[in-house]
């Protein structure tokens, strides 16, 4: 079979859409902290526990991928992620939801570090065209999960009295098509050859200054996407007092602008520098943070959520492309530390519980904050080059 064909690009895609299934994590965590009767600090240890696995399971899935290969190393990752789904059709209990988001956390990890070089094997040519496809496709997983989630709390489909759960088996069964169809799938892979990179080799490499000044840039950025998802919808109830099932939108519009970030963001990053587009996009979170600090209108808090969600969309790709053109001869290793900065999705909604339990949701937009004034320190280190 032709590795290029569409047929093999289908369920790769379908793959992309289940990447974004972690991303329900924030509004889940909303609806479990109002059903459990949790306090922030506590709710928000939901969305760190996903993003706590990236520190531990990256490198060891790039060593698993020379072992059995990328497309079973994607496989093993969404069945990991189907058992996530599946525990919460069961109940709501603390340690159920801790188990159901712990799983999908190391799916996602999975996930995250083998599909991409999978899809370098099936597409030869334009391939940054298609991962670009690709996030999109994840992104409507993204932003589809809230508003399931509200039609199922408001019983406006099928709920089979699960409520707003009913989101686990409805993304359950998207998981299930996309595995049988990416199990039906030929694609030929070359074994790997070399020594796998270890924990001990990425950790060495925090000694190269933009290594480490770019991990750390993917830690902000992540802690800020994962952030804004949580608290977005808190700071409407918080200030207008809209009901969970009506804020939800906000995690919605924070996805919808980061698709539209994406989309867009490939063209001008060919036509203009990566260094100005850098600097456009922290200007806009900047803006953000003030207006979500402050804000006190609707529109204001909506168009602050918008301009988070245009102005991060990028700047993932932006510092990874840094780090690695800083060594090309460690390009493997590099990457697996990169991956390892999705943790920044564990330490900062943790900080942001504490600070949100004593100074209200000012406080989580407070360390949001300083994730985008790190940001701005990193710009002197990115090439002015398209």
């Amino acid at each position: 079979m032709n590795n290029n064909s569409k047929l093999t690009v289908l369920p790769l895609m379908l793959c992309f859409f289940a990447m974004g299934f972690v991303d329900l994590v924030g509004i889940a965590s909303n609806y479990v902290k109002a059903d459990l009767d949790l306090s922030d600090s506590v709710a928000n240890i939901f969305p760190s526990l996903v993003f706590f696995w990236f520190l531990i399971f990256s490198v060891p899935t790039g060593m698993l991928m020379n072992k059995i290969g990328r497309k079973k190393t994607v496989l093993l990752s969404l069945v990991v992620t189907m058992v996530s789904l599946l525990l919460p059709i069961f109940g709501e209990t603390f340690p159920l939801m801790l188990a159901s988001f712990s799983l999908l956390g190391i799916g996602n990890a999975l996930m995250q570090t083998s599909l991409n070089p999978l899809v370098s094997l099936v597409i030869k040519g334009n391939l940054a065209s298609t991962l670009t496809f690709g996030q999109f496709v994840k992104a409507i997983a993204s932003f589809m999960a809230p508003y399931i989630a509200s039609w199922g709390a408001l019983a406006t489909i099928p709920t089979f009295g699960m409520g707003w759960r009913v989101l686990f088996p409805i993304y359950m069964l998207f998981g299930v098509i996309a595995t049988l169809l990416l199990f039906a799938t030929p694609i030929e892979e070359e074994k790997e050859e070399g020594k796998s990179s270890s924990i001990l080799d990425c950790v060495r490499l925090l000694s190269n200054p933009i290594v480490l000044l770019s991990f750390i840039g993917i830690m902000c950025h992540v802690g800020i996407d994962v952030g804004t998802n949580t608290t977005a919808p808190k700071l409407l109830m918080e200030r207008h007092e809209m009901s969970l099932n009506d804020a939800a939108f906000a995690t919605s519009l924070y996805f919808i602008f980061r698709t539209i970030g994406c989309l867009t963001g490939s063209f001008f990053l060919r036509v203009m520098s990566n260094k100005l587009f850098f600097i456009i996009s922290v200007i806009m979170m900047a803006l953000a943070m003030i207006g979500l600090a402050v804000g006190t209108e609707k529109m204001v808090l909506y168009a602050s959520i918008a301009l988070v969600g245009y102005g991060n969309s990028n700047i993932f790709s932006i510092v990874f492309a840094r780090a690695l053109v800083s060594d090309k001869e460690r390009q493997n290793e590099i990457s697996g530390l990169m991956i390892m900065g999705l943790f920044g999705g564990t330490l900062f909604p943790l900080l942001m519980g504490f600070a949100s339990d004593i100074f209200g949701q000012v406080g989580a937009v407070a360390v949001m904050a300083l994730g985008v004034l790190y940001l701005f320190t990193y710009i002197p280190n990115i090439k002015s080059t398209k």
